[in-house]
C-alpha cells in the first residue's frame, strides 16, 4: 500500500462526506508530504472550509484512504489536510459510488482472455481494498480473476481484481465482491 510519503500528485481522488456519501471525484494537483496536505483540482460544492471529509486516492498498486479537513487557501483554492494514517485493513469501509465500469478480460491460469464485447457493470461501492458491482448475464465464480476499466471523473483506471464473494439476484444479474490486486 502506498504510504503517506508517496507522491499523490495527478492521482484521481474520490471525495466523501463524513457519513460516507459520495460527493465527487477530482485530481490531486499538488501534494505537500511534510504538511500532510493535498490540493484538489475541484472541491465538491457540498463541502465548506473547516468541514471534515474522507478521501480515497486511487494510487497504484492499491488505493489509500484518508480523513481530512477542508482548508481554504488563497482565492478559491482548497486544501484537504490529512488526519491520521491510511487504512491497511481488509475491513476497510465501503462507500457508495456511481461510475461506469467495463469488464474487459477474464484471467484463467495466468492467461488473459479478452472479452470481445466488454461487459458494462454497475458499481455498487468501493473501498481501499476492493469493489462491489452488479453484472448481467456473465458469470464469475469465487476466486476468478478479471480486468476492469473504471471511469472516474476524467480518469480511466485499469483494475485487476479477484472475486471473493458473489450473490445471484432475482433479475438475471449477480453482485460480486472483489479484492483489488492491481490498479494501473
Amino acid at each position: 500500500m502506498a504510504a503517506l510519503s508517496s507522491d499523490f500528485t495527478d492521482h484521481t481522488v474520490l471525495v466523501y462526506d463524513t457519513y460516507g456519501n459520495y460527493l465527487n471525484s477530482s485530481v490531486v494537483t499538488s501534494h505537500d508530504r511534510e504538511a500532510r496536505q493535498v490540493e484538489l483540482e475541484k472541491l465538491p460544492e457540498e463541502l465548506n472550509a473547516n468541514e471534515n471529509c474522507k478521501l480515497i486516492i486511487l494510487s497504484s498498486p492499491t488505493p489509500c484512504e484518508f480523513q481530512g479537513k477542508v482548508k481554504k487557501l488563497g482565492a478559491g483554492f482548497y486544501i484537504a489536510l490529512f488526519q491520521g494514517q491510511e487504512r491497511e485493513s481488509r475491513e476497510a469501509p465501503r462507500y457508495p459510488v456511481a461510475t461506469p465500469a467495463l469488464i474487459t478480460a477474464h484471467i484463467i491460469d495466468d492467461q488473459v482472455y479478452g472479452i470481445q464485447t466488454p461487459i458494462k457493470v454497475k458499481l455498487i461501492n468501493i473501498s481501499t481494498t476492493g469493489i462491489r458491482f452488479s453484472a448481467p448475464y456473465y458469470s464469475f465464480d469465487h476466486g476468478d480473476l478479471f480486468q476492469m476499466d473504471l471511469f472516474i471523473g476524467k480518469t480511466q483506471k485499469k483494475v485487476t481484481a479477484k472475486v471473493v464473494n458473489n450473490v445471484d439476484n432475482n433479475d438475471d444479474t449477480s453482485d460480486y465482491g472483489c479484492r483489488f490486486l492491481l490498479i494501473q
